[in-house]
């Protein structure tokens, strides 16, 4: 079992920036894949960006391309999302998830475990 839980959200203004952790438990991160989805109200859990269990090969969503950067400290079983000029659309709860496996990592499906969400919103 891994145990993930979220924080770093808030209300802020478009244009300003947030920084979203992700702390892990139970079992070696390192050995997880991870990665970042966002979902709102009514809709399917979108991917957002991933990570390998080493932190070098990285994908993102092309909403956030280029405007949030994903990256993990292993020896702090922390992944994080940096998250810059965020916009009214990015407004969702976010959720990261561990992947054992690393294939699928742009589907939730993809994702053995999930953390509980934190709730961003971005107001224009």
């Amino acid at each position: 079992q891994v145990q993930l839980v979220e924080s770093g959200g808030g209300l802020v203004q478009a244009g300003d920036s947030l920084r979203l952790s992700c702390a892990a438990s139970g079992r070696t991160f390192s050995n997880y894949y991870m990665g970042w989805f966002r979902q709102t109200p009514g809709k399917e859990r979108a991917f957002v960006a991933s990570i390998s269990r080493g932190g070098v090969n990285i994908m993102y969503a092309d909403s956030v391309q280029g405007r949030f950067t994903i990256s993990r400290d292993n020896a702090k079983n922390t992944m994080y999302l940096q998250m810059n000029s965020l916009k009214p659309e990015d407004t969702a709860a976010y959720y990261c998830g561990a992947s054992a496996y690393g294939s699928s990592m742009s589907r939730p499906n993809g994702y053995e475990y999930w953390g509980q969400g934190t709730q961003v919103t971005v107001s224009s």
